[in-house]
């Protein structure tokens, strides 16, 4: 419902961006302008939080503003974001099931499925579309494993910054 209410109830106005371009390039902010009001606002949510707890390392705030680029791919209407969430949480293993694409399969899937393709797919190509606009390696890893934080064992501070992201991504 959350969810829901912030698709359809933010206004593509109200946004602080003067916060937004003190955290991220020209070619970035080309990115994050084209994204919906809903998801810029839950971008800039999440920098706050994150500033609110004293976090300011450079990578992980980029990360939190450009995490969701990827859904520009193909931009969900509310009722077909409402379908996903209730699917993942009914029957998740369908969800990601129907999330899953071969390379070349897009343009073939029936139109009831790109949902379900944008939401288990959207890390990596936002990870790619950021790294195309500039982002740091580091960036573009965090923006990658958004969703699925894989903790590698040898950097420690790569799954700090992980950890840190994913739980603002929930919270928001």
């Amino acid at each position: 419902m959350r969810q829901f209410w912030r698709m359809v109830s933010v206004k593509s106005g109200t946004f602080d961006l003067g916060l937004v371009q003190t955290i991220i390039n020209p070619e970035q902010m080309a990115l994050f302008i084209q994204m919906q009001p809903g998801e810029k606002e839950h971008s800039i949510n999440m920098v706050r939080k994150l500033t609110e707890k004293g976090e300011n390392q450079p990578d992980l705030l980029v990360a939190a503003l450009l995490h969701d680029v990827g859904k520009l791919r193909y931009p969900m209407n509310p009722l077909e974001r409402i379908m996903v969430v209730l699917t993942k949480a009914v029957i998740p293993g369908q969800a990601h099931q129907w999330g899953s694409l071969a390379p070349d399969e897009w343009e073939d899937l029936p139109g009831w499925r790109k949902p379900f393709v944008v939401a288990e797919q959207h890390a990596g190509w936002g990870a790619e579309m950021a790294r195309q606009a500039g982002v740091s390696a580091l960036t573009e890893t965090l923006i990658r494993e958004h969703h699925h934080p894989k903790m590698n064992k040898t950097d420690e501070a790569e799954n700090s910054l992980l950890h840190k992201l994913w739980i603002v991504d929930n919270e928001s």
